[in-house]
């Protein structure tokens, strides 16, 4: 069959609805598309708070497969705080929420090396957490937190700045990162691999050991923002490139896109799907992208390692990739 993410069982245009329906029920929330919360403080007029929460999903049926708990806690971190990034602001303190069907110490440990870990690599403290035990509610466990930060209100990045004519920045991805993983089951197990099963592109692991590889934590965006003009910040997590109209109306066209990572040809593959769909799903390669103007091109290449991947084109254009149309 031809695979797409919401056969998969995620519907993205639904989950919209669901938060719609969520929103309308809060009178004290905030509609604002940024990637994280920000609020001001009633003790500093300097700066503002910025507020993150964000899961591993459904990575974590990969972990119970291959029994490897080590790796998740870097993601948690990870997907919480590049959102934190995004706004312009520097993470410093993190929660997280472990929920288990079954206490089940060595595991915990594991996990909480991989928290530790991501911790360590984007410099923040984990203040406290919380564990709750839910035999009735979860299967296995799930794994999330909360990561907040700070920014000064004159160096916010909301994307009122970015113009026709910028450029965009893509940052390589570290592959799946944690989000698509449903499809990307569905379709692995859909034709009858087995997580252990060696990888296509590098038999030396195996296809669940390519899945679990960490998200990457785009660590080189602070110094990016103390040297550089940025208009915008976008983390490609789920909905693919779809999320890059979380920043602005402005078009995106992104010509020359980096290669996509070799598990994206692999669910490509197998699960039959469209090019547009995978975009519209998965990271493609690129797990962060910047919006900057162009007298910043060869300074901003230089610190993030990164890649001028197209420009910002008119608010009618869309978000087009190569010749093809994805919004």
């Amino acid at each position: 069959m031809q695979w797409t993410y919401a056969k998969a069982g995620v519907d993205i245009k639904r989950e919209k609805g669901v938060v719609k329906a969520l929103s309308a029920q809060m009178s004290r929330r905030k509609e604002l598309k940024d990637f994280s919360g920000i609020l001001e403080l009633p003790f500093d007029t300097q700066h503002l708070l910025a507020i993150s929460t964000d899961g591993v999903g459904s990575k974590v049926l990969i972990a119970v497969e291959l029994n490897k708990w080590d790796t998740i806690g870097i993601d948690c971190i990870a997907m919480n705080v590049n959102d934190v990034y995004c706004v312009g602001a520097t993470p410093i303190a993190f929660v997280d929420y472990l929920a288990m069907e079954k206490p089940d110490e060595s595991i915990a440990a594991e996990i909480g090396k991989g928290l530790e870990e991501g911790a360590r690599i984007s410099d923040i403290s984990i203040v406290g957490g919380e564990t709750a035990i839910l035999p009735e509610v979860v299967n296995d466990l799930d794994l999330s937190g909360t990561c907040v930060g700070y920014v000064s209100k004159d160096r916010v990045i909301r994307g009122e700045k970015i113009e026709i004519g910028d450029l965009v920045l893509g940052l390589k991805s570290s592959g799946i990162h944690s989000n698509g993983l449903t499809l990307a089951r569905k379709v692995i197990e859909g034709v009858g691999l087995d997580y252990n099963s060696p990888f296509e592109y590098n038999p030396s692991i195996s296809i669940g050991e390519e899945l679990l590889t960490p998200t990457r934590i785009y660590t080189e965006i602070l110094e990016l923002l103390k040297r550089c003009e940025v208009h915008g910040l976008a983390h490609i997590t789920g909905s693919g490139f779809l999320k890059l109209r979380r920043i602005t109306d402005f078009g995106f066209d992104i010509s020359d896109p980096l290669e996509p990572n070799d598990i994206f040809r692999l669910i490509q593959e197998l699960g039959n799907i469209t090019a547009q769909e995978m975009y519209k799903t998965f990271n493609m390669g690129i797990g962060f992208a910047a919006v900057i103007p162009k007298d910043v091109e060869r300074e901003a290449i230089r610190i993030t390692g990164g890649k001028i991947v197209g420009e910002i084109v008119g608010k009618d254009k869309g978000i087009k990739v190569g010749d093809m149309k994805i919004l």
